[in-house]
């Protein structure tokens, strides 16, 4: 068979990084919503492991599709790498949310969740270096600014919610010691709601907005219309 012209291939390519931005777009929330559920609630007990493992599974999808775009920007292919092992390793810890529901005392599952805890937001700060490095191969200098300003704040705001995470699992440990361990963790647990909204909600929404508007650039510059 006769080879593929360059512009056959780089359209080809193209398609798979909207299909890619498209997963992780949709599979974020998804993977978010799904794992709490798993973890906190009997919702989708009925469905066993399958429901995590396919949201978690969604992302490392939506990466791979990603990775036939500029092969040999290498600047570009290390940052997503690095979120494909990320997501990689997310998804062989989703499993033990199921079982962490049913055994919320054992130690092995207990840990195995939390490192998963820790591992998604690493991911989400990964992710966005990688629409930051994928913003500089791109023909849009409203896209390259807009990554440019939220990518530092986003991986700033993660950096603090990771810092925060392993504050309070300090303060656990000394609580039983100490009064003002007890009451930071007390008013920790006030405030949560609005850490949580801060510090992981708000960088999740910006970055799904950044893989939005990079699927909107792809489409509008090189296809000419939406999908």
């Amino acid at each position: 068979m006769p080879e593929p012209t360059p512009n056959a291939a780089l359209l080809r390519s193209l398609g798979r990084l909207v299909r890619g931005l498209s997963a992780l777009f949709w599979g974020l929330p998804l993977a978010l919503v799904v794992c709490v559920q798993t973890a906190k609630t009997d919702w989708l007990q009925p469905f066993g492991l399958a429901p995590a493992v396919v949201a978690t599974g969604l992302l490392l999808f939506g990466l791979s599709q990603m990775s036939a775009f500029q092969r040999q920007e290498r600047i570009w292919q290390r940052a997503l790498d690095g979120a494909r092992l990320l997501a990689l390793v997310n998804l062989g810890l989703s499993p033990f949310l199921y079982w962490w529901n049913k055994l919320p005392f054992h130690p092995l599952f207990s840990m195995m969740a939390m490192i998963l805890a820790f591992g998604a937001l690493i991911f989400l700060s990964q992710l966005n270096l990688v629409l930051l490095r994928l913003s500089a191969l791109l023909p849009d200098e409203t896209l390259r600014q807009e990554a440019r300003q939220f990518t530092p704040l986003n991986r700033g705001l993660l950096l603090v919610a990771l810092l925060g995470a392993v504050g309070q699992l300090f303060l656990q440990r000394l609580a039983p010691y100490t009064l003002l361990a007890g009451k930071a963790l007390l008013w920790l647990d006030r405030v949560g709601l609005v850490l949580l909204v801060l510090l992981v909600l708000l960088p999740l929404a910006m970055t799904m907005a950044l893989l939005w508007k990079t699927k909107e650039v792809i489409l509008d510059s090189v296809f000419g219309g939406n999908d």
